[in-house]
């Protein structure tokens, strides 16, 4: 038993000098998250849509008047507010993440068509990443969904547009800095056409700090999607998110806070700790750092 403690304690240490205790809860949480997008559907078998007048603002358990059978209360129509959570949090954490990889997808494209060209159409490139960083978003993402309307495509695709120019720029330094090594050169003089070689030899070895530069993005986009289903601009009911749940639930706030806390408690943690595992990455793949974090 004291050999097995001794090792169960060395693989500790380990893991905790590997990943500091702040980043090991970031990524518990983001894997909590994650199994809740991926199996919402299974968790439970009920209706999150289905209403309970009669149990209207219960309180949580943890409050006095609250009972098991609705452990985090119910809102205004008498709605399960774990279940809604539970759907709310794929909702966002969907959107997010799909927005997050066409932003990836725009970025690299524009960034490493800018290192290739090297001329007009480079400028044109970078014109339209000045324009990009100096126009707000959320005015530009108001004025798109009040013109052409609401569907959960157009939202994702839309939010899709937001940081996509930080990693242009961060891809074009990078592939052209990435051009001038040695590698590229002979693969380059062997007769590789620019698309091989930037897809299968410069990509590979500038995805970690794409990687980084996602992780960073994503909880923008996650708050920026909260923001614009607050307002009523993001996503509609039936479907429901942690933006609209906070959204629905400002008229209560007096009455019922937990169903304005609890979201809204959510949003800050996966913000948070997704931040977190961004700075973590950012140092670990800084050729200047030594790691800590």
């Amino acid at each position: 038993m004291a050999m097995v403690s001794a090792r169960s304690a060395l693989t500790w240490r380990r893991v905790t000098q590997r990943f500091p205790a702040s980043v090991f809860v970031a990524f518990l949480w983001i894997a909590v998250m994650g199994v809740i997008a991926l199996l919402a559907n299974h968790i439970t078998v009920f209706d999150i849509a289905a209403t309970d007048l009669r149990a209207r603002l219960r309180p949580p358990v943890f409050l006095a008047g609250g009972d098991w059978n609705h452990p985090l209360g119910t809102d205004q129509l008498g709605r399960d507010t774990f279940l809604r959570l539970l759907f709310s949090i794929r909702t966002s954490m969907t959107i997010g993440l799909i927005s997050t990889f066409i932003a990836a997808a725009i970025g690299i494209g524009l960034g490493f068509l800018a290192a290739h060209s090297r001329g007009r159409l480079e400028q044109v490139i970078l014109m339209l990443i000045d324009a990009q960083a100096a126009i707000p978003f959320m005015i530009v993402a108001l004025a798109v969904l009040a013109f052409f309307g609401n569907n959960l495509v157009l939202f994702t695709v839309l939010l899709g547009f937001y940081g996509w120019e930080r990693i242009a720029r961060l891809c074009r330094g990078l592939a052209m800095s990435a051009s001038e090594q040695g590698y590229t050169i002979a693969v380059r003089d062997i007769g590789a056409s620019p698309v091989r070689v930037y897809a299968l030899h410069i990509l590979p070895n500038v995805a970690s700090s794409v990687i980084v530069a996602m992780t960073l993005n994503l909880p923008e986009v996650i708050l920026l999607e909260t923001s614009l289903s607050f307002l009523g601009l993001g996503v509609q009911p039936p479907l429901s998110s942690l933006g609209n749940m906070v959204g629905t639930a400002r008229d209560y706030i007096e009455g019922a806070p937990w169903l304005l806390l609890i979201p809204s408690a959510v949003i800050m943690l996966t913000a948070l700790s997704i931040s977190i595992i961004g700075d973590w990455l950012r140092d670990r793949a800084d050729p200047a750092s030594d790691g800590a974090y």
